[in-house]
């Protein structure tokens, strides 16, 4: 179902990327394939039911199925093959990564739908499942929005590891996949979603990881970090702040919760 790939061009176009090494795929699937795919999402609304909302001052408006039981037979076969080992050897040559491993649990992946008036922050990603004991190490991303017009905005953006400046912004083209590796330094967002009510913003992503650390590991495991583009001041000195506290005071109620019924139970 994938179409033929140039592993030694896939390495040329990664150690030449900046401002991280990445790599962009037009035309990923066999198309026949790449239409099944699209048509086995469900609709927005349906997927508010499947899997889980975000509606923060990072994420807004975006749906995360993670769960494969939820997905159609043709998004099923998708995740085979993007966790199949010669499509794994591929990225592995590609981004020079020895023992890659594909996450069956999907863990922040699986179907992502952003709705209309939808965002999501410059961030970078976790970077350690400590229960598994695995270094997350590549993100892939299949885009699958035929006729989606410039105007509607959701690029994926690369940006420095300042975040002073934006290296790309890839529109999530149909059939489009884009890889790119999962560092501290990896800052990326979507721009704001402004399609019709009745369309949304649609892909397919899956994470690769190692038990093996990477070179800049520093042994400090962390959640997604957010950061505020150049232009976002209100953002960046209020909104997300404001975010991150109420964050950290849920967390600290949720420990003292279980902290109070298990002093109940012993």
């Amino acid at each position: 179902m994938l179409r033929p790939i140039n592993v030694e061009e896939l390495r040329r176009q990664v150690q030449s990327a900046s401002p991280f090494p990445h790599l962009v795929l037009d035309d990923f699937l066999e198309a026949d394939f790449a239409h099944q795919v699209q048509a086995a999402f469900p609709a927005y609304h349906h997927a508010l039911r499947l899997g889980r909302s975000f509606s923060t001052v990072n994420e807004k408006k975006k749906v995360q199925i993670t769960d494969s039981g939820h997905f159609a037979p043709p998004v099923q076969q998708l995740n085979r093959l993007l966790a199949d080992p010669s499509w794994i050897e591929t990225l592995s040559r590609a981004f020079d990564i020895p023992r890659l491993l594909p996450d069956a649990e999907l863990t922040g992946g699986g179907i992502h739908q952003t709705g209309s008036r939808g965002r999501l922050d410059v961030h970078v990603d976790f970077n350690y499942i400590a229960e598994r004991q695995l270094h997350r190490r590549l993100n892939a991303i299949a885009y699958f929005n035929p006729g989606w017009q410039t105007a509607w905005g959701g690029n994926l953006e690369l940006w420095d590891r300042a975040v002073k400046r934006c290296h790309h912004s890839l529109e999530p083209r149909f059939n489009r996949c884009v890889v790119f590796e999962t560092s501290d330094i990896s800052f990326h967002g979507v721009t704001a979603v402004n399609c019709p009510d009745d369309r949304s913003r649609n892909s397919f992503a899956t994470y690769y990881y190692t038990h093996e650390p990477p070179p800049q590991w520093t042994g400090q495991a962390h959640d997604s970090i957010f950061r505020s583009r150049p232009n976002e001041l209100l953002r960046g000195y209020f909104l997300m702040p404001a975010e991150r506290a109420g964050r950290l005071l849920r967390h600290r109620a949720l420990g003292l919760w279980w902290e109070m019924k298990g002093r109940l139970h012993r």
